[in-house]
């Protein structure tokens, strides 16, 4: 089967909110996962998985309207971050060269969740999805540090998050057998943004 990985689009900036911070998409990052949705749209794509994250469920919506699916939601989909109470997009932090970002530069950003730890669940949760939808091409919307883990864990990279950074709706295609076998066939695909004026990168 096929996976395909989705990362959010861009969502509103969110600091010191009441619980854990959430954002909903900002309205570069609705008009980036319209042009996702359209995109991949003329793919037979057979079910559609989520982060329950807002921004996640935001970005699969106008990809289910148009191929007439639901989204299916799975917890374990969602970002090590979840908890806290504040959402900055990365490209904010490295705009002003802000100490979160030179932590995250020199693999010193801390966690709240052991990455051993988050790769497990993240690679059960996927795990699910490919026993679920055997021989079918499957979207999953869902988060940098996710995706990261997840192509860790193929590639068998020791540090799981944060080796490279998934555009906003950046799609990235995991071919999945049903023996274990998985191999990456794409990161970073973009071409839906081109010439859009909607893409936003830390380079």
């Amino acid at each position: 089967m096929e996976l395909i990985f989705v990362r959010h689009a861009l969502p509103l900036r969110i600091e010191n909110a009441q619980g854990a911070a959430d954002p909903q998409l900002d309205p570069v990052g609705h008009g980036q996962a319209d042009l996702m949705a359209r995109y991949l749209a003329e793919e037979q794509i057979d079910a559609i998985w989520a982060s329950p994250m807002r921004r996640a469920q935001q970005t699969a919506a106008p990809l289910a309207q148009k191929l007439g699916l639901n989204v299916e939601t799975d917890d374990r989909l969602a970002e090590y971050d979840r908890h806290e109470s504040t959402y900055i997009p990365v490209e904010e932090l490295k705009a002003t060269n802000d100490p979160r970002w030179q932590a995250i530069v020199k693999g010193e950003w801390q966690r709240d969740i052991d990455p051993a730890v988050f790769q497990a669940i993240v690679v059960a949760g996927v795990d699910e999805i490919v026993k679920t939808h055997s021989r079918k091409r499957v979207a999953v919307v869902c988060h940098g540090g996710v995706i990261n883990t997840y192509i860790a864990h193929i590639l068998g990279i020791g540090s799981p998050v944060g080796f490279f950074y998934p555009e906003y709706t950046s799609i990235h295609r995991v071919m999945a057998a049903s023996t274990g076998e998985r191999s990456v066939r794409s990161l970073n695909e973009t071409s839906h943004l081109r010439g859009s004026e909607l893409r936003r990168s830390i380079a």
